[in-house]
């Protein structure tokens, strides 16, 4: 029931969602959105691509940007990851050290409505 009150975000939003939280990763990696979209992060050609399947995928793996919650992700199948996964390991450590404030949840949450 809970879930009926969360936003829908679109595929534009989560892009610029995705370079607020991950953009300042050193390396480069990219996402590959439920509708196709590619966002690109860092220079040069990305070492993994995190697909994600669906907008509830994304606004879990915003609602916790940690390296676990993109393995739980991963292993329940509702996000592939494409390219070396060894040097994902070096992109898995850098989000570990991601610092979202409570502040900026409440900004990315509210912007979630935005079309």
């Amino acid at each position: 029931m809970l879930t009926a009150l969360l936003p829908t975000p679109t595929p534009a939003r989560a892009a610029a969602i995705l370079r607020e939280v991950f953009g300042r990763l050193p390396g480069a990696l990219a996402f590959r959105l439920w509708d196709g979209q590619e966002v690109r992060l860092g220079t040069g050609t990305p070492v993994v691509t995190a697909v994600i399947k669906s907008p509830e995928t994304f606004l879990s793996l915003i609602r916790d940007p940690s390296p676990y919650n993109f393995a739980e992700s991963y292993v329940q199948s509702r996000l592939d990851l494409e390219g070396d996964l060894f040097q994902a390991m070096d992109v898995a450590n850098a989000v570990e050290g991601i610092q979202v404030t409570p502040m900026q949840k409440v900004r990315i949450f509210l912007s979630l409505w935005k079309r």
